[in-house]
């Protein structure tokens, strides 16, 4: 098997919602899937709820990572009172008042100076949890301009080309910005002369938050990670969000395989496209959907993702992990 020349151990993680769980609950849980090899958890909760993870297994040989919805807030009641906060499409609406494809997506903008303080202020906040191995960062970017194919026909939307009411990024600060340095109002263009620029003026204002947002975390000495689409010559098209000069210290591209009406070589594609641009002593843990997944399936794709050169992988979600998907990610401990 290629992969018995692998220099370092293959690095399994999971991500996972916090839930209401006993202590012995919650040790039962990480034990089992310690066993099998799994030692990166991506938690979503709050910070009171991190910590008592943190310490509760200190003594375990884990790291618990704090998951957190970056630029997509819903429900977030401090945003409510700000709705110029909020993304704006080039239909001229925000993605509070018109919510795009799901209830739950409401989206912040990156060129909202008070709203990119309020991000800042919650990155801040759970790089406090002493123990915490890094702040998890998701959804940081642009709501979906185009959708992975098996979601367009989900929805019955055709996005051959872009529409408009999906297209975000127009916040008034933004048109400003773009129109001083370019001498255009974004919303004039259609397509050809400064499309580029445009798009990519939107992808650099992600990647001044990601940048200042790494700042924050090393300074707590903290590693930052984030879950992302799968390379950047995609992400950029799709969500705006070029990551490819991001230099994060653990790289969680998401490809969900099925999600683009694929099969499991192109995962390992993929993973090709996105490693370069991964410094070599980052991570590079390749984020695999499991209800996607049978056991051969699971076992095909670990090795495509490790032999194209990622660090590991990890599994969305833990909820959807079998008894049987654990045996083989542990049949990979002795790889």
């Amino acid at each position: 098997m290629a992969l018995a020349n692998s220099r370092k151990p293959i690095i399994f993680g999971t991500w996972l919602n916090f839930s209401d769980k006993t202590s012995y609950g919650w040790e039962s849980f990480f034990e089992n899937f310690m066993e099998a090899g799994i030692t990166e958890y991506f938690i979503h909760g709050k910070t009171d709820e991190l910590q008592y993870l943190v310490d509760l297994t200190e003594n375990m040989d884990l790291n618990i990572h704090g998951w957190i919805w970056t630029l997509n807030r819903p429900g977030d009641r401090h945003n409510i009172k700000n709705l110029n906060w909020y993304s704006v499409n080039k239909k001229g609406q925000n993605s509070y008042d018109m919510r795009p494809y799901v209830d739950y997506y409401q989206w912040l903008s990156p060129f909202s100076n008070a709203a990119m303080d309020y991000v800042k202020s919650n990155i801040s906040n759970l790089a406090e949890i002493k123990g915490l191995k890094s702040v998890h960062l998701d959804y940081v970017r642009y709501c979906d301009i185009f959708l992975p194919i098996t979601l367009q026909n989900k929805y019955k939307i055709d996005q051959s080309n872009e529409i408009p009411e999906y297209d975000f990024g127009y916040h008034p600060n933004a048109r400003e910005g773009f129109k001083n340095q370019f001498g255009v109002d974004p919303k004039k263009l259609e397509s050809g002369i400064l499309k580029k620029e445009w798009n990519q003026y939107r992808c650099d204002a992600i990647t001044r938050l990601v940048q200042d947002l790494k700042v924050i975390v090393h300074r707590k000495k903290m590693l930052l990670s984030a879950a992302v689409f799968p390379y950047p010559k995609m992400s950029s098209k799709m969500v705006r969000q070029d990551w490819s000069n991001w230099d994060l210290d653990i790289i969680c591209p998401m490809n969900y395989h099925h999600f683009y009406d694929e099969s499991i070589d192109w995962i390992g594609k993929s993973v090709s496209y996105g490693i370069k641009y991964v410094k070599p002593e980052s991570q590079y843990l390749s984020g695999i959907f499991i209800g996607a997944l049978n056991e051969k399936d699971l076992k095909s794709t670990i090795t495509e993702c490790v032999e194209n050169g990622a660090s590991g992988v990890s599994i969305f979600s833990a909820n959807g992990i079998t008894n049987s998907h654990l045996e083989v990610i542990k049949s990979f401990q002795s790889v």
